[in-house]
């Protein structure tokens, strides 16, 4: 059937440019990174890193930062040849304190004396309201590649006023889609040590919106810092990014921390639900990955990727992403349960029929 606008609404006609079918063209995802080989941080989508205070959060932008000069540092590699446009804007820190990070943390991360592809804004002294004004004219005005906001919580003035957190969520996707650019905002996660949610109302509508997200870690007493993508709309990254800084304040590739070992010198047995763990005749064990993703996805057709792991870390109690992904990439490889998406774009998981 022929469709005709001529008896159509504006307000028809206006949904009508955003209608979807199988032919027509859209901008293909253009990823400003990889991260162990795999695409990652793509133009026109918000990127969330998250994790508690003093976790590595900075040190991570200031590998995306640095990457956008030099074409690798540590495990990011950056994928157009041309260095890439930066927009570094600082809500939490001093002045001297972003001043520092860039004398002592980016430039030598670059072997830069300066660089004039950076625009960098320190805007903690700005009342909440104008920060949103002015990081909209700052991204207009520099047309960057990349945008990172330090942090997100500061363009509100309460984080669980949910009309607000919405209007700046969808404020900063039609700015990222229009400019073309990639924007990672930085949460902090809520204070409780076994509570990775992202802080407040503005962080579960950052949870809702981000292409993926990625939580810092700190293990003590090694001082080596974890980066884990812990959700993706595309394409997964099981590795987790090791580092510690060295004697120059630099962030350095490292090998995870080892886990601690019993008297008999095998693994000690997690807090996992032993309802999922099983044991062999010489004493080792290991987790049942067929019966915990059974039990976690159950009678639904899909799951989403993201609901998938956080059932999956509630009935097992897995604490550790690291973890996670290994038991999914156990149960993608043994071949009980499959891996596609859904007509959104998002990743989904379902049983595989035996």
């Amino acid at each position: 059937m022929t469709m005709t606008t001529d008896n159509m609404s504006p307000e028809l006609l206006a949904l009508e440019e955003h209608r979807i079918t199988r032919d027509k063209k859209l901008k293909p995802m253009d990823f400003l990174f990889r991260l162990f080989g795999r695409p990652c941080f793509p133009r026109r989508e918000l990127v969330a890193i998250t994790g508690k205070a003093k976790s590595g959060k900075t040190f991570l932008t200031s590998m995306l930062m640095a990457c956008c000069v030099v074409r690798d540092v540590l495990n990011f590699h950056r994928t157009d040849d041309e260095p890439l446009r930066l927009l570094w804007y600082d809500t939490e820190q001093s002045d001297e304190s972003t001043q520092d990070i860039l004398r002592n943390r980016l430039l030598p991360m670059t072997g830069e004396e300066d660089c004039d592809r950076w625009d960098i804004f320190n805007v903690r002294g700005v009342p909440w309201k104008d920060r949103r004004k002015l990081l909209l004219e700052a991204v207009a005005h520099y047309g960057p590649d990349l945008v990172i906001v330090d942090g997100i919580r500061d363009l509100v003035n309460d984080i669980n006023d949910g009309v607000l957190a919405q209007e700046v969520m969808e404020e900063l996707m039609h700015l990222a889609d229009k400019s073309g650019c990639c924007i990672v905002c930085i949460l902090h996660q809520n204070k409780g040590s076994e509570d990775h949610n992202l802080r407040g109302w503005i962080g579960t509508e950052l949870m809702n919106k981000a292409f993926e997200v990625y939580a810092c870690e700190k293990q003590l007493p090694d001082r080596i810092f974890e980066v884990t993508q812990t959700m993706t709309r595309k394409y997964d990254i099981v590795d987790s990014l090791y580092f510690r800084v060295n004697q120059d304040g630099l962030p350095v590739s490292c090998q995870g921390a080892q886990p601690a070992a019993n008297t008999a010198g095998q693994e000690q047995l997690p807090a996992l639900n032993r309802e999922y763990i099983a044991h062999e005749d010489n004493g080792q064990w290991y987790v049942d990955v067929q019966r915990l993703f059974g039990d976690a996805i159950g009678c639904k057709s899909q799951i989403t990727g993201s609901d998938l792991k956080t059932t999956v870390m509630n009935i097992a109690n897995i604490k550790s992403w690291k973890f996670y992904n290994q038991l999914l990439e156990e149960a993608l490889q043994a071949g009980f349960i499959v891996k596609s998406f859904d007509h959104a774009g998002r990743v989904i998981y379902a049983l595989k029929a035996f």
